[in-house]
């Protein structure tokens, strides 16, 4: 049966961000991920996953920044220098939250320069994050995301229906790129909500990169909410999954259409079920 876990950043936005932990594990998740844990102390953040417990299943490298357009910098000539100094920064983030899975975003890559030097940047920094990471038992992933949309209207400053003219948006490109760098702990994140934007097959592409593969996220398409609403066939790609001995984690990060728990009967008929009431929702003040 798929492990689903609760992405924190488009989930539970009904409370506060730090009360969203006992929030995912009221509704009967076992997981969580979100992409930027820096704004918390860390200390602060495992205290939240422990009294839940929550396992954190996935994170990204810092994100550069973010409300300058900068989609992470693992793909920016010039760039080098900061990427590899803040790896301390998500190494001490993965070690004190027991998170064994961070995303190395390789970002928007600026006017003037080539896709070729990118990419050799790219090769090159992952190298050197794999090795960073291999002391620790942390594996790198990258993920390809569609380039083409961009943040969610209304949604969190991390919510995003994709990452315009992001690097990485095809799923042949970033197993291309993981041949090159030649290190075991890099693997493959499949979005497939990114996945049927931009090269559908969805079931045969999880069939031929499966053994690449270390994590999942799900959304609904069109719109980015929950899975059961639009073109996917979400329980036959979760059967086909079961079917291919995936054992990893499925981050699912989707908006809810309304409340995170009115949209979650979905997830019902794989144990995610709620065990407390709802929490408060947050009152604008007066």
């Amino acid at each position: 049966m798929p492990k689903f876990a609760a992405n924190l950043h488009y989930m539970f936005n009904e409370v506060p961000f730090l009360d969203r932990f006992e929030a995912a594990a009221q509704a009967g998740f076992t997981g969580v991920e979100f992409q930027v844990p820096y704004g918390f102390p860390k200390e602060v953040l495992a205290e939240r996953l422990a009294q839940n417990k929550l396992s954190m299943v996935l994170m990204d490298t810092t994100p550069g920044d973010w409300d300058a357009g900068e989609r992470g910098i693992a793909a920016l000539p010039g760039r080098e220098e900061e990427f590899r100094r803040k790896l301390d920064t998500t190494i001490a983030y993965c070690r004190a939250l027991g998170c064994d899975t961070a995303h190395a975003i390789a970002g928007v890559v600026p006017p003037g320069i080539s896709r070729e030097a990118a990419e050799a940047t790219f090769v090159e920094n992952l190298r050197y994050t794999a090795d960073r990471f291999a002391p620790h038992g942390i594996s790198a992933v990258i993920e390809p995301i569609n380039g083409g949309r961009d943040l969610i209207i209304g949604g969190e400053t991390y919510t995003t229906y994709g990452m315009r003219g992001f690097f990485l948006n095809h799923t042949r490109d970033a197993v291309r790129i993981i041949e090159k760098v030649g290190r075991d702990n890099l693997r493959l994140h499949l979005d497939v909500y990114h996945m049927q934007l931009t090269d559908g097959n969805l079931a045969e592409t999880l069939q031929r990169t499966m053994a690449l593969i270390q994590h999942i996220q799900i959304a609904g398409v069109p719109g980015r909410n929950e899975p059961d609403r639009g073109e996917i066939n979400y329980p036959y790609l979760f059967d086909l999954i079961d079917r291919l001995g995936y054992a990893g984690w499925i981050g699912c990060e989707y908006k809810p259409l309304t409340t995170t728990l009115d949209g979650l009967g979905w997830a019902a008929p794989y144990g995610v079920r709620p065990s407390a009431p709802a929490p408060t929702p947050l009152v604008p003040r007066t």
